[in-house]
């Protein structure tokens, strides 16, 4: 009797196991996919599937074998996800529609929570993968690749997210698209291992998506680089900004951010290396800048602290546009430094000024940077370092390093390698020669030498003004 009412009272539980629906080339997937029951697979043979718009609107997993091909044909979005608890892995997506109208795109999934988006390629299409209201996502092991032909106005962004939370975007690989990895309004999510280059505008543009990491990342020859604007609570650790060049082109472009952490980064063959613009309680820590054209540029309405950073090679290491200075330096490692270390603790004893004065000239009149390799500069920078009185004695370095750290990432002596007994530096044209650091033997004789040209110059304009009155 017993028995017989606890089975009475327990509720009867079927268990229905999902199905596997096999679709060979030739067969319909849309059909396919209206068959489905919820939590179903769909396994996906090799072959092309040229159905228009593919639509996916209960919980499944689409799953290919063999990289079949599914095209758009140019008619639209090409596989539009309306539902939760969806996976796609190990298709090839192409054939979206370029429109001006609509963010046409190749995987678009709009208002859903758990989407996996796996080991997939997005070729030349308009925008790539396209997550709009998503939480709970996972962007992993995709190929998104554009068509380097198109131009700009018929390029989207490759990896395209508009207000989503709790995105995880790692080991994929974007090129050819206008931004290759895009962000707005994005929250607490992460960006790593991903590679993006040769895309016209930033290789990652993000904006109002705060408390977001982005880890050991590599953006390389991106029109613009990176962009982070308008966010607060940024991570940005051991990531790569490799031969971002051209006139508005940085390797990492920080706008009114807020709270940031900088740290282990490498910035290599930059047009700028890093710009810092109206930042607030920004931390710059144990990064590399090395053979950019200007090392950081430091806005003087932004606030930041510099530590443990490693310059060389760069043509600027520092430049500023006003004289407000609410940033502080203090132990970095500059090749320019000509200090000594009498008390041996790693430190130079006399602080190190890296804005040079015609890094100031040229802030306010880039047009002079033709005159950038001339004797007369030359002459000027090393007047300026026996008698600093003309760059702002509030931006030094009160305790320059006077090696690189060990700690830090050695990309100086790698990529520019270090020769001769003071640890002579080069480019990576080899043209020129800057030391590594200076030792406590060395530094009055550099001095020595710049007090030398100083009076043979001074001598030779006396002589050529002697020359003129008497012609």
């Amino acid at each position: 009797m017993r028995t017989l009412l606890l089975l009475l009272v327990t509720p009867l539980v079927l268990t229905v196991e999902a199905a596997t629906h096999v679709v060979r080339n030739g067969a319909s997937l849309a059909a396919a996919i209206a068959r489905c029951a919820e939590n179903d697979t769909v396994l996906l043979k090799s072959g092309t599937y040229a159905e228009g718009t593919i639509t996916i609107a209960r919980p499944m997993v689409l799953r290919g074998e063999g990289w079949p091909v599914i095209d758009g044909g140019g008619r639209g979005e090409v596989i539009l996800v309306k539902a939760s608890n969806v996976t796609i892995s190990g298709v090839e997506v192409r054939g979206t529609r370029v429109s001006d109208m609509n963010d046409n795109a190749a995987i678009k999934c709009s208002d859903g929570t758990n989407i996996t988006l796996r080991n997939n390629r997005v070729i030349g299409c308009f925008f790539g993968i396209y997550l709009s209201g998503v939480e709970h996502a996972l962007v992993s092991h995709n190929r998104v690749i554009g068509d380097a032909a198109v131009q700009e106005n018929r390029r989207a962004n490759g990896i395209h997210l508009w207000k989503c939370s709790d995105i995880r975007i790692e080991h994929n690989t974007v090129m050819h698209h206008r931004d290759g990895i895009y962000l707005e309004f994005v929250t607490d999510s992460q960006v790593a291992n991903d590679s993006s280059a040769f895309n016209l505008r930033y290789g990652l543009h993000f904006m109002f998506s705060h408390r977001d990491s982005y880890t050991h990342n590599v953006f390389h020859d991106n029109g613009a680089g990176v962009a982070v604007m308008f966010t607060r609570e940024v991570t940005m650790t051991d990531n790569r900004f490799l031969h971002n060049k051209g006139t508005s082109a940085y390797g990492l472009l920080l706008k009114e951010i807020n709270d940031a952490v900088i740290e282990r980064n490498t910035f290599v063959d930059n047009t700028v290396g890093l710009l810092v613009d109206g930042c607030n309680r920004a931390l710059v820590k144990d990064n590399t800048y090395t053979g950019n054209g200007w090392g950081v540029k430091l806005y003087a309405n932004s606030s930041a602290t510099f530590k443990g950073n490693t310059f060389g090679g760069n043509t600027f290491d520092l430049a500023t546009n006003g004289d407000l200075l609410l940033s502080t330096l203090n132990g970095n490692s500059w090749d320019r430094y000509r200090g000594y270390d009498l008390d041996h603790d790693g430190l130079g004893d006399v602080p190190h000024r890296p804005l040079s004065v015609f890094g100031l000239v040229t802030e306010r009149m880039p047009y002079a940077m033709v005159l950038s390799r001339s004797l007369m500069v030359n002459l000027l920078d090393q007047a300026e370092r026996v008698v600093p009185t003309m760059t702002p004695a509030g931006l030094e370095d009160t305790a320059p390093l006077m090696r690189p750290p060990e700690k830090a990432n050695l990309t100086v002596m790698r990529v520019l390698g270090c020769e001769g007994e003071n640890g002579q530096a080069r480019t990576e044209a080899g043209a020129v020669r800057r030391p590594c650091y200076a030792s406590t033997s060395t530094v009055f004789t550099v001095h020595t030498r710049t007090l030398f040209r100083l009076y043979l110059f001074v001598n030779c304009i006396a002589f050529f003004t002697c020359a003129l009155s008497n012609g």
